[in-house]
Parts: structure tokens; C-alpha cells; sequence
């Protein structure tokens, strides 16, 4: 079924070419992941465009709302990202009586996190309480937020619904139903937002709204799509329906709690930091949130190549190459390394063009030139520690880099950050670019880490 993608590895061949091979091979997993990718991320950016071309104060609240919905939902995606590693085993194995049922486990889990995120997040006032922001800015966020809790659970289904197909091998699914759900987007924002065919202007409260609406109809067709297609027809999710089973679902938790803890650790820190930078006010946020778009977007490749080697590697260990697993999972490195490099000079070089195409705001925008030339720097660490990650959670192995992520994040970003940031103790008072210095120094910390445990790493027979 997916021997295009995810083809057996030829031992005999010379090294080189065996690594362009499996090179080769992670470019066909990882492109359409890609697309998928910036096709989610875009979402935020249109988002934030959009918003920001309302108001200051919409942007600032959708940026503020983001932070609060984001880290949850990149938890709930790591511990439902476990099913990618898991399913690509089995089918490097050939085990596949045991993909429905491991599926069906990670939907049981969807649907519990999507009720642990809706509570969540339709009652966040005591912390937008403690931001002390401006009424308007907390009453646009709080909006956002409860707009937006409608499309939770369509959006966890199709994270688990991904475990299946990528882990398959077939990773243009999700790229289709994800490039959808942005084409719809993209309208809704712009009539929800600005008040469009008779319809009330909401500003960021439409952002909620679209992103709500586009979430449900692409998770709706994707289901059809997956019960119609021949392709599917030997893993029908009416038909192999499994029950809950606690062996199954204590699997999927053993590896996945640990990397949606991980992601959890990384992306709290970024809205950690937003929230810190709240009392400076709402340019300084805005520009924050722009510099920080920016960089996601770009991460989008690296993650890419990283969610394919994860694929990749967990499907070598099934089929009991382990050889090749660990030739692929190194030599990667090298790509990600001549990724960072041009990530970096494309930042330095245009980050004055980039601050002017989210923002006419001056002041905004100056804000903005200075955190992008910070954020180029931040590209090469983050870039090297994601593919070191990716690497090892093909191995299944979570826990320990769940460690060396809470150490190098909260214990030496953060920290870093905020004495650079607020005091004089190191350096004078930074403000906003002090963060940027703690986040890469965390990042710096995490790849030399992620590096030793992976070039040390032996995995169990």
C-alpha cells in the first residue's frame, strides 16, 4: 500500500547512495507535510494579518488568545502524534491487524481532550483578569476564545485521524484536507472580521468564528473521504470500530505524554513570554507576536523534515533495519544545518520587508526589525534540537528528551530571558530582545543535549 513512500531499504548500496536514498525518501514523506503544515500555520498568519489590519487592539487580543489556545492544543497534538510513530511501526512490521484498534484508542483521547480544552478555554477570565489588560482587549480575547472552543473537537479529530494516514505513509491526506481548510478560512475572516454582506464587523472575534467553521467542514470531509475511498477500505473506521482499551490507550500515553509535554514545555514558554511582555503594552506585543509568526512560519520546513523522519525512522525499526534507522536519523543533521543557514540570512536580509507587509504601524514595525534580527539567530538552534527531537521520538523515545526540554526551556530560557529583559544583573535592561537571547540560549542548550542522546542512544531489541 505505501511502498512509493516507504520503501524498504537496500543494505548493499554504497553509503552515499544509500543516503540520498533515504534522503530522497524523506522529501516525499515530508513535502506534503509540508504543505500541510503552512497551510495550518497560515491560518494564524491570515489570522494575524487580519487582525492587525482592524485594529492594534484586535491583534494584540488575538495574539493573547492564541497563546492561551495554542499550548494546549500542541499538547493534545504531541500526545495524539504518538499514533504516527506507533501506526509507521506496524506498518514497517506488517503488523497491520493493529492499526484500528491503536487508532481508535488515540479518538477515545481525542474526545476527552477536546472536553478538557472547551472548559479550559471558555473560562480564562481570572487570568486575562490578571494581565490587567484594557477591557477592550480582554473582552476581544475572551471572545476569540469562546468562538473558537466550537471547532476543538473537530480539530483534535483530525490530529488523530492524521496518525493513521501519515502513519500509513500517506501523507498528502491531511496536506489536501489541511490546504481546505485555509481556502475557507481566508473568506470567513475577511466578512466575519470587517462586517461583509450585511453581517456585523467583529474584528478579532471573527477570527474565532472562521477559524470554528473552517475546522468543522474540513474535519467533516475528511471522514467521508476516509470511509469512501478504496484506498481505506481495508481500514474502515465504521467497520473496525475497537473499544476502549486501557492497554492500548496506556501505549499510546506512555510515548505521547511525554511528547505532548515536551511541545507543551515549548510553546507555554513563548506564551509565557507574550504574557510577561503584556504590561509594555500593546505595540510591543504586537510586534512580539509578528517577529514570533514569522519564525513559525519558517520553522514549517525543518518541522516537515522532522515529522517525515519520525515516519521514517519508526518504520526502520519495525522492519528491523536499524542500520539504516540510525544512517538516516545522523546524516539528517546536515540538512538541517544548511536549512538553519539560509533561514537565518533570509531573516537578516528582509526583515524590514517582512515588519512592513504585517504592519503600517511604525512603531509596530520598528519593534518587529529588531526582534527579527534576534529571531535569525534563534533559527540555527531550533532547527538543529527539532530534527535531533524527531530523530529520537522514531526510536519512541520521550521521556528523556521531555527532560532536556524542561531543563533547557524553563530552566535556561526563561530565566535567561527575564533577567535580560527586566534587569541589570547581566546586561543593561533589553526589554523584548532580552527574551529572544534566553530563548536561544535554551535552544542552543537543547541541541547540544538532543545531539549526545541521540548519537548515544541505543534502542532495544
Amino acid at each position: 500500500m505505501d511502498e512509493t513512500h516507504q520503501p524498504l531499504p537496500e543494505t548493499r548500496q554504497p553509503l552515499v547512495t544509500r543516503t540520498l536514498t533515504e534522503w530522497r525518501t524523506l522529501a516525499l514523506l515530508g513535502g506534503p507535510i509540508l504543505v500541510a503544515q503552512v497551510a495550518q500555520m497560515a491560518n494564524g498568519v491570515i489570522d494575524t494579518v487580519m487582525a492587525g489590519h482592524a485594529s492594534a487592539e484586535d491583534l494584540a487580543a488575538v495574539g493573547i488568545g492564541s497563546s492561551l489556545w495554542m499550548p494546549l492544543f500542541l499538547f493534545f497534538m504531541g500526545l495524539l502524534g504518538a499514533l504516527q510513530p506507533i501506526i509507521s511501526g506496524y506498518n514497517g512490521a506488517r503488523t497491520l491487524d493493529k492499526i484500528m484498534p491503536a487508532t481508535w484508542q488515540g479518538l477515545y483521547l481525542a474526545g476527552v481532550g477536546s472536553v478538557i480544552m472547551i472548559l479550559l478555554l471558555t473560562h480564562v477570565h481570572p487570568v486575562l483578569a490578571l494581565l490587567d489588560l484594557e477591557a477592550n482587549t480582554a473582552r476581544i480575547a475572551q471572545g476569540y476564545l469562546d468562538a473558537f472552543a466550537w471547532g476543538i473537537p473537530a480539530l483534535l479529530l483530525m490530529t488523530a485521524l492524521r496518525g493513521l494516514t501519515d502513519g500509513l505513509g500517506h501523507t498528502r491526506v491531511i496536506m489536501a484536507f489541511s490546504v481546505l481548510s485555509t481556502l475557507i478560512n481566508l473568506p470567513l475572516n475577511y466578512v466575519l472580521i470587517y462586517g461583509k454582506f450585511g453581517l456585523p464587523a467583529l474584528g478579532g472575534i471573527g477570527c474565532g468564528w472562521a477559524t470554528s467553521i473552517a475546522n468543522g467542514t474540513a474535519a467533516v470531509a475528511l471522514l467521508v473521504y476516509l470511509n469512501r475511498s478504496r484506498v481505506y477500505k481495508r481500514f474502515h473506521l465504521i467497520a473496525d470500530r475497537a473499544r476502549p482499551d486501557w492497554a492500548g490507550i496506556r501505549y499510546i500515553l506512555g510515548i505521547g505524554v511525554p511528547i505532548g509535554f515536551t511541545i507543551f514545555v515549548e510553546a507555554s514558554l513563548f506564551s509565557v513570554i507574550a504574557l510577561f511582555l503584556a504590561p509594555l503594552g500593546p505595540v510591543v506585543v504586537a510586534g512580539h507576536q509578528i517577529a514570533l509568526n514569522v519564525v513559525s512560519l519558517l520553522f514549517m520546513l525543518p518541522l516537515s523534515i522532522g515529522m517525515a523522519l519520525t515516519l521514517r525512522v519508526s518504520f526502520l525499526v519495525g522492519a528491523r533495519a536499524p542500520e539504516i534507522a540510525r544512517l538516516i536519523s545522523r546524516s539528517s543533521l546536515l540538512l538541517a544545518a544548511a536549512t538553519a543557514l539560509v533561514f537565518a540570512l533570509l531573516l537578516f536580509g528582509f526583515r524590514r520587508e517582512i515588519a512592513a507587509l504585517y504592519t503600517s504601524d511604525p512603531a509596530v514595525q520598528a519593534v518587529t526589525i529588531r526582534l527579527l534580527l534576534f529571531a535569525a539567530v534563534f533559527q540555527i538552534a531550533d532547527v538543529i534540537q527539532v530534527t535531533c527531537i524527531s530523530a529520537l521520538r522514531g526510536y519512541k523515545d520521550t521521556r528523556i528528551p521531555m527532560f532536556i526540554m524542561l531543563f533547557s526551556f524553563w530552566g535556561v530560557g526563561l530565566s535567561l530571558g527575564y533577567l535580560l529583559t527586566y534587569t541589570d544583573w547581566l546586561w543593561p535592561a533589553m526589554g523584548a530582545a532580552g527574551f529572544w537571547v534566553g530563548l536561544t540560549a535554551g535552544l542552543t542548550s537543547a541541541s547540544l543535549l538532543l545531539g549526545w542522546r541521540l548519537f548515544v542512544y541505543r534502542p532495544r531489541a
